[in-house]
Order: structure tokens, then C-alpha cells, then sequence
């Protein structure tokens, strides 16, 4: 099971597009949902903060093994998902992957995500 937690950086100009892209996700969150499934994704969750006048994006996740890609998806969700992706991400800024130092989950919760 991986855990992650990454930031990304928004690029400049594009905050009304993310308030777009958020609002997408949370308006079509059954068919979102849907696609988590192919890719073994238990939990996921974005954050958003503007630090230093600079807006970032936080993925925290929780995920099994050898589940699908995103980019592997024919889902249209997924597709319009990285749509906003590439156009709101900016390359130029490396993700930045938090240090997982503690997981608590009960046992019996993850035995049903497996």
C-alpha cells in the first residue's frame, strides 16, 4: 500500500481555472469515484494553499498496488482531469513528495481496502 502526500505548483494566472477544475471533480464525484477503482486508489485528497503569493496543489492518497494510471484511463473524467492537469500544473516547479513517517490505519479497515 503506498501513501502519499506530494505538492504541486499552480502556475500563474490559472487560480480561476483550479476553482474550474475543483469544482469539476467535487460536481461529478460518483463518476470521479468510479475511476478510482482501476486504479486501486483508496483515498484521495487534494489541498490547496497560496504560500508566499505562490498557489499549490496537495495530493495525500492511499494506494494499492499495481493499479492503473491515470493516463491509462479511457475514462472521460480522466480525461478532462488531465486536461486541467496540463494546462493548471507547472512543469517547471519539481513535485515535492513529503516524508511519510507514520501510517495509522486500523487493521480492520485495511484489510477492506486490499
Amino acid at each position: 500500500m503506498n501513501v502519499e502526500l506530494t505538492r504541486f505548483k499552480v502556475k500563474e494566472g490559472k487560480s480561476k481555472i483550479v476553482d474550474e477544475w475543483l469544482l469539476f471533480l467535487n460536481e461529478n464525484m460518483k463518476e470521479t469515484l468510479i475511476t478510482l477503482e482501476k486504479e486501486k486508489m483508496y483515498v484521495e485528497t487534494i489541498f490547496r494553499e497560496v504560500l508566499n503569493g505562490d498557489e499549490y496543489l496537495y495530493w495525500y492518497s492511499v494506494q494499492g498496488e499495481n493499479g492503473q494510471e491515470v493516463e491509462e484511463s479511457e475514462h472521460w473524467i480522466d480525461k478532462k482531469h488531465l486536461d486541467y492537469w496540463e494546462e493548471c500544473i507547472d512543469k517547471n516547479f519539481k513535485p515535492i513528495d513529503l516524508s511519510t513517517e507514520v501510517v495509522m490505519i486500523p487493521e480492520n479497515i485495511k484489510k477492506s481496502m486490499i
